[in-house]
């Protein structure tokens, strides 16, 4: 047994070799698959608010472009490494393979700490760090996002700066933007609309009605306020929820937009209403039927996967199931819908809103979310099928299809 790895690069690894398995994949094909084909390091200095120079380090990961140009977001954070960027990049070709989008993975990151900067500092380290690699971007090269404390002005800068250097409007080379600018209706809700929309396949499966199902969402960022509004909508109890400062608890359950306004006014969850003080350990725990892990990556670990009782766990974030907690898991009967479907929402609207650019036409926001859900429902019905036939829990079945995708286009190509 493969021990228990916290390390993001060798997870994504661990995780090819496993799937492999099922599937035969020629040794030649998984060393290739296994390694990101271009990472770029880039220093970049930024002028300061009080006048001062200060150099920053950026990462841009392309993992495979076999099916098309790579595609994948931009963190600002002081905690980005290599191997993050790397990893994160490998999951997104993974992501792309699994609801059937003709992209590669990429990843980006720059390591700052942007809760400390201006919105001018923010605006020239956006600049700078397009610029640094603008020669490996492109509409049909590598299209970044949002990502981690990134947003649409963000993108908005540097999809500017691109264009300003290519000397005409470049709107395809970033996706997240503001409407006004390229952006697409649905965008901003996409990644949580479509972990909606696999939470109502998993539920149909095991038969779990989601009128009066209890929810507990790790995460009260974008994507988690979403998705517990959808799901509140859908007739679901919000009874827990968590940030980066502590967690809360609600028997009666909470109202999500409320609850948004407390964290609004406050900066946190906590102190809302009557609800209780619990730990983030102890949500994870909770007894409710939905677990929507939507902050970081390894948090369920083989420390605490054994103590989880979600029925579901729905992963709206990237990477926050280890693979050992992953055994644990599958054995205990947890239907966990993997990252690289359950948030694949997000880069299925980028892929949208990137068509929409090319063409210069532009859909309503109800034709996005039909095509969203066909697309999501579809993925996950493919997923489920392929766990069913190989005995596998569905983040094997997941990334046996997306490779076996993957190799078909590396061998119709002759790359290997």
């Amino acid at each position: 047994m493969v021990t228990e790895s916290l390390n993001a690069f060798e997870i994504a690894q661990q995780q090819i070799h496993e799937a492999g398995k099922y599937i035969d994949l020629d040794p030649a094909l998984e060393a290739i698959i296994k390694e990101p084909k271009r990472v770029l390091i880039v220093s970049f200095p930024v002028k300061m608010d009080d006048g001062t120079t200060k150099v920053f380090q950026g990462i841009r990961s392309q993992h495979n472009d076999a099916i098309g140009p790579c595609k994948g977001g931009i963190r600002f954070h002081p905690d980005v490494t290599v191997d993050e960027v790397k990893a994160l990049s490998m999951w997104m070709t993974f992501k792309c393979g699994v609801v059937g989008l003709p992209y590669g993975g990429g990843k980006g990151g720059v390591i700052c700490n942007p809760k400390e900067m201006s919105q001018g500092e923010l605006e020239r380290v956006a600049r700078g760090f397009i610029e640094a690699i603008a020669a490996i971007v492109g509409p049909d090269k590598d299209i970044p996002a949002p990502d981690v404390y990134t947003n649409a002005q963000v993108m908005a800068w540097m999809m500017d700066t691109y264009s300003r250097i290519a000397g005409s409007n470049q709107f395809g080379v970033i996706t997240g933007k503001p409407i006004i600018v390229g952006g697409s209706l649905g965008r901003n809700e996409a990644t949580a609309q479509g972990c909606i929309y696999t939470i109502i396949k998993a539920a149909e499966k095991i038969g779990l009605n989601l009128q009066g199902a209890t929810v507990a969402i790790q995460g009260y960022g974008n994507a988690g306020y979403i998705a517990a509004r959808l799901l509140h909508d859908l007739g679901c109890k919000l009874v827990a929820v968590s940030d980066s400062r502590g967690a809360v608890y609600s028997e009666d359950g909470v109202d999500p937009s409320h609850l948004l306004e407390h964290k609004q006014k406050t900066g946190s969850c906590v102190e809302f209403g009557t609800c209780s003080l619990i730990t983030g350990e102890d949500l994870l725990e909770m007894d409710v039927d939905i677990l929507v892990p939507a902050a970081l990556e390894n948090v369920i670990t083989s420390k605490n996967a054994a103590n989880i009782k979600a029925k579901i766990v729905a992963e709206a974030a990237n990477g926050p199931t280890t693979p050992d907690a992953d055994k644990v898991l599958f054995e205990n009967g947890v239907m966990v819908i993997p990252d690289i479907l359950a948030n694949a929402g997000g880069v299925t609207v980028s892929y949208f809103e990137w068509v929409q650019n090319l063409m210069n036409y532009y859909w309503t926001k109800e034709e996005v979310n039909t095509k969203l859900k066909a697309l999501m429902f579809d993925a996950f019905d493919k997923t489920y099928i392929t766990s069913q036939e190989h005995k596998v829990d569905m983040r094997t079945a997941a990334y046996i299809n997306s490779i076996t995708r993957l190799s078909e286009a590396i061998k119709a190509r002759g790359l290997v």
